[in-house]
């Protein structure tokens, strides 16, 4: 009977002692589930960015508008034409102006003719000037008559000096009246693209008065050459040198990034938002080819590659928390804090210059909770190691 009793506390024992485990195991932490990426080796660069969307603008754009005012009468292009440097885009009614041009051009022509004969009667002079002074010299003619040829002679030559005078202002004259008919002809200062005209035939355009800026007659650009344009804050500004390579996106091509380098660095800070002073930086496309459909006008971002090394051991920097340090995922599933050394950064990649290898993994969701050192982990099914 009391082996009996003895077997069945046995029994209680080892249920009591069965039931405390699964209770003591249903109420155990549930893992956390974390996802992690793997430490790899790679090139990490030092960036900055601008601090608001930049613009892509073409090298050569010219907002162009008659010198002077008047009406409109020739359109001899279109808007999206190509055109060639010199070629007529607009010209004004000029009819008043050719004739003063062809008027000083028969002045010049007329003051031109006197002057060659001018200069053909002082040469005669001359030499019947010298003819009398040797006749003198053997007494065939008298002295008076030598020294009236020699006056007839200065004077002609101050004639033929005084027409030659009046030829180079009959000139000046003809080149003034063909630089005053010129300021009613619009000519292409570089090979383009008609971009806008504001005006038809028949319309009168007026110069913009000073200080009032107005709509350009002919809006000029040369698309064939294009760079971007942003605002890098001042603080990241003095690190900025022209000719560091730079990555150029626009959200027209989402999906590529463009290679560049820098071709200017504006020398003043722009202070239109007082607590937000920049710099505007141009990149310029390091392949032409690339900017192939794109248009003046269009949204970018840039990048400037301010240091760059390769082939480092790197780790994402969403792993990196305050301080320099990371989660390891270890192989038996928990969590351990591990303080890094660091060097280069940017928005996807941390140096790690000591503290991890290659092949560790890191957590990458440090912002949930539970993501503590020493907690238990498991990888999240939804989110597994990028390997």
């Amino acid at each position: 009977m009391a082996a009996k009793r003895l077997k069945l506390l046995g029994y209680g024992i080892v249920a009591a002692l069965v039931l405390i485990a699964l209770i003591v195991w249903l109420q155990r932490p549930r893992p956390v589930a974390v996802v992690v990426k793997t430490v790899d080796r790679g090139g990490v660069q030092d960036t900055t960015a601008n601090t608001r969307a930049g613009t892509v603008k073409a090298c050569s754009r010219a907002g162009l508008s008659p010198a002077t005012g008047g009406q409109i009468a020739r359109l001899p292009v279109a808007v999206g034409e190509q055109v060639k440097r010199g070629q007529l885009l607009l010209e004004l009614w000029n009819d008043d102006l050719r004739a003063q041009v062809a008027l000083a051009g028969s002045e010049a022509k007329a003051t031109a003719a006197l002057a060659r004969q001018a200069c053909v009667l002082a040469d005669v002079a001359a030499r019947e000037a010298e003819r009398s002074h040797t006749l003198r010299k053997k007494g065939l003619t008298t002295e008076e008559a030598a020294d009236k040829a020699e006056g007839d002679a200065s004077a002609q030559a101050a004639a033929c000096e005084a027409a030659r005078a009046r030829t180079s202002v009959s000139r000046s004259q003809l080149d003034v009246a063909r630089a005053t008919l010129q300021r009613t002809r619009l000519t292409a200062p570089f090979a383009g693209t008609v971009a806008e005209i504001n005006g038809e035939v028949g319309e009168f355009v007026t110069p913009s008065p000073v200080g009032i800026p107005t709509p350009p007659a002919v809006d000029l650009v040369d698309i064939t050459c294009l760079y971007a344009s942003a605002p890098i804050d001042e603080v990241d500004a003095p690190r900025i040198r022209v000719g560091m390579p730079a990555t150029i996106s626009l959200d027209a091509f989402p999906q590529r990034r463009f290679a560049g380098n820098v071709r200017r660095v504006a020398p003043y800070v722009l202070d239109r938002e007082k607590q937000a002073r920049t710099v505007d930086v141009e990149v310029a496309f390091a392949n032409p080819e690339d900017t192939r459909g794109m248009l003046p006008g269009y949204s970018t971002d840039i990048s400037v590659i301010l240091e760059q090394r390769d082939d480092v051991v790197r780790v994402p920097t969403e792993a990196v928390l305050e301080g320099d340090k990371v989660m390891l995922f270890s192989s038996a599933g928990v969590l351990r804090e591990r303080r890094i050394k660091t060097g280069l950064s940017n928005w996807a990649y941390t140096e790690v210059r000591g503290g991890l290898e290659a092949g560790d993994k890191v957590v990458v969701s440090v912002d949930r909770d539970g993501v503590v050192d020493g907690a238990h982990a498991e990888l999240d099914p939804t989110a597994a190691d990028d390997d």
